[in-house]
């Protein structure tokens, strides 16, 4: 059983599972203030646009009897967020590479050694004598 430990905090010391951890937590705060931009901000404008229209009252009743229904609103209102979510998360993605992204300099030109040169130029002038 020692050994199972052992092995279980090995693992959950490991520097991916932390940075998994850390991911997890910072990805509940960020989908917060995602879900408040879009049922805050961006969802009474698409409503102002659509006439106020309000997408999470949209229900489709398949048993008055039961109250058995489809929310169909709440699943665009999902969707929104998660396109939404997906979104930011690219941007986010995209400039931190673009940041880790080493820049491509144009190598400089070796310097030449004259002397070098030269001795290079007696050895073809060799070559070509024999």
């Amino acid at each position: 059983m020692k050994k199972f430990f052992e092995e279980f905090k090995e693992f959950a010391m490991q520097g991916n599972v932390l940075d998994m951890a850390i991911g997890v937590v910072i990805g509940g705060a960020f989908s917060t203030i995602v879900t408040s931009l879009v049922n805050d901000i961006i969802m009474p404008i698409v409503g102002a646009i659509t006439g106020g229209l309000d997408f999470t009252g949209f229900v489709i009743t398949l048993n008055a009897g039961t109250g058995l229904t489809l929310k169909i609103g709440n699943f665009i209102q999902s969707v929104v967020n998660f396109l939404i979510i997906a979104l930011c998360i690219f941007c986010a993605i995209k400039a931190i590479n673009k940041m880790h992204k080493p820049h491509e300099e144009e190598a400089p030109a070796p310097e030449v050694d004259e002397r070098l040169e030269t001795l290079k130029e007696i050895r073809d002038l060799l070559k070509d004598q024999k």
